[in-house]
């Protein structure tokens, strides 16, 4: 490297470096032309009939490379043996030419009581595919199993979602409510490195707090603008939710926080506020050591979020991005933040987006939580909080970074970095939100 080329690239590094962390949710939507190929294949061999073959295609369209989530053995007498990983879940099964049948374990049950069996019957009113068991041993499982004449792609897909994500979802809920039962063997669960829990913990509680002095603070008054705290409040929970990555109690406490806030809409938007703000006390007075021990790394094979094309991206940004302007105006700055980042946060908690959007999201909340990443260990720093500088050099060249990325699959993407304003972290943001807006992304397919 010539001294021009360690001149002007001494303080960059690459969009992709840091360390191995995930953040969001697992999305099944970005699949590989060799992955839909496999589907056309099992579509073509189920409509002949060739069932083990359907199947034989059926689970590499399921394979994720970088997942390494599916597993399937080599044939023996007509009958395939598979498994595959959601989470800190295992489903395993076998299929032949007459029967296909799938299971996951999620509890041992060494005393049975009328809880946790009234329990599972109300939560098999809530399966369409399956439903839940008790083995020989008493573990408590979820069962789907059909005949092969009747196990198309598209039935098997379903089922095994619903069977996968149930399974995940409920081993640590049960285990958390019902002591007597027994944790039983997991899929692939690896555990974070205690600096990464520690950091991401002291991130969960100052958020929180961060929060609630907001809300102490009452300016705005929030029996006027309860919209304000509404947008406070559901901001931090999508944030915590992609940024740490929760499993069990704390998992469910955001997925009820959105769902709470959006299921009844003839509640008060202040009594609303109120009972987010009782959800997020639960967590915060949640020991430390159970909230760290929900923080673990987990493969999956299946998302839990809805496929959305870009126009439903823009369909946000129009809706909400407009009311930033009178809490910047009237200086309000968290409020006025918790905007933009509420609309990142909801597109990420609630879809998989197309993954320039993604990436745009995930370079933005980056921006905004810049601190956050740095003590990650993340080397990139786009905003200095304590100063407000933002760095326009690092942060024009990540969104070239994203650009090239997605280019070849996004042929039209041409992102306009120089509609940017870096005066200050709000107009930055909102800036950023019409650049993704804007975005062209019409695929080459």
């Amino acid at each position: 490297m010539n001294f021009l080329q360690k001149l002007f690239n001494r303080s960059h590094t690459s969009h992709t470096d840091g360390p191995p962390i995930r953040f969001g949710r697992y999305s099944d939507s970005y699949k590989s032309k060799e992955q839909y190929d496999a589907w056309d294949r099992a579509l073509e061999a189920f409509e002949k009939e060739d069932y083990l073959e359907s199947y034989r295609q059926f689970f590499r369209y399921l394979h994720d490379p970088a997942e390494d989530n599916v597993k399937v053995g080599e044939e023996k007498q007509g009958r395939l043996e598979f498994e595959l990983l959601q989470g800190s879940r295992k489903v395993y099964g076998y299929a032949n030419r007459r029967r296909f049948r799938a299971e996951a374990k999620i509890a041992r049950a060494d005393n049975l009581n009328v809880g946790i069996l009234r329990r599972l019957v109300e939560e098999n009113f809530d399966l369409k595919y399956c439903r839940y068991a008790l083995d020989e041993e008493n573990n408590i499982l979820v069962v789907f199993d059909t005949y092969s004449l009747d196990s198309s792609p598209y039935k098997l897909y379903q089922a095994l979602k619903e069977a996968a994500t149930k399974a995940d979802k409920q081993d640590d809920l049960l285990l958390d409510e019902f002591k007597s039962l027994q944790p039983v063997e997991s899929g692939f669960k690896e555990d974070l490195p205690e600096r990464e829990k520690e950091v991401k913990y002291d991130f969960l509680t100052t958020e929180i707090q961060r929060a609630f002095q907001v809300l102490d603070q009452g300016n705005p008054d929030p029996n006027q603008y309860p919209g304000a705290y509404a947008y406070l409040l559901l901001s931090l929970c999508y944030k915590l939710d992609y940024l740490l990555k929760p499993e069990g109690f704390m998992m469910e406490t955001l997925e009820r926080i959105h769902r709470q806030y959006f299921s009844n809409r003839d509640e008060h938007s202040l009594r609303k506020i109120q009972n987010l703000r009782k959800e997020f006390q639960q967590i915060f007075d949640r020991p430390k050591e159970s909230l760290v021990a929900e923080m673990y790394r987990v493969k999956s094979t299946f998302g839990i979020t809805a496929h959305v094309n870009h126009e439903r991206v823009v369909h946000i940004i129009d809706g909400e991005l407009g009311n930033m302007d009178w809490y910047v105006e009237q200086k309000h700055p968290a409020i006025a933040l918790a905007i933009p980042t509420y609309i990142a946060g909801y597109c990420l908690f609630n879809f998989a987006v197309p993954k320039p959007d993604r990436d745009f999201f995930h370079l933005f909340l980056h921006v905004v939580e810049n601190d956050f990443f740095k003590r990650l260990g993340f080397p990139q720093h786009y905003y200095d909080p304590s100063s407000g500088e933002l760095d326009e050099r690092a942060i024009r060249s990540a969104i070239r970074h994203i650009r090239e990325a997605n280019r070849k699959e996004f042929p039209k993407l041409d992102p306009k970095p120089q509609k940017l304003s870096f005066e200050s972290i709000h107009a930055f943001a909102k800036a950023f939100m019409l650049m993704v807006k804007d975005l062209d992304l019409t695929s080459a397919k």
